[in-house]
């Protein structure tokens, strides 16, 4: 079992960072543009905890080989930011008030049109 005096641990061999779209796979399609949104814009995750998070879109990502499509999002919490990855039909447009507690369509089905 290893001690403090033992010293740090080995350090990672490559740190995570972004990766440009040029080093994704060929069978995968990366957009920062997906149903009205573009990287930066606000939206909304369906069941996610806590409810609180903030979330900001980054890019959509489709499988080529398999169909299957995910969005990337960033934010959470107050103070804190990950990066996590959704299906499609759980990502929704922001709202508030009583919009919110109405009966709306994911950005999948209905995205946003421009004005």
């Amino acid at each position: 079992m290893p001690t403090q005096r033992d010293g740090p641990p080995p350090a990672r061999a490559r740190r995570r960072g972004k990766h440009p779209a040029a080093s994704l796979p060929a069978h995968l399609e990366r957009s920062t543009e997906w149903a009205g949104v573009r990287t930066g814009d606000p939206v909304e995750v369906e069941g996610v905890r806590p409810r609180t998070a903030t979330w900001s879109f980054l890019a959509h990502v489709k499988n080529v080989r398999t169909g299957e499509e995910w969005v990337e999002v960033a934010g959470g919490r107050a103070g804190s930011r990950a990066v996590r990855s959704f299906r499609p039909e759980h990502i929704f447009a922001p709202s508030t008030g009583a919009a919110r507690r109405a009966p709306r369509l994911p950005l999948s089905d209905a995205p946003r049109l421009p004005l």
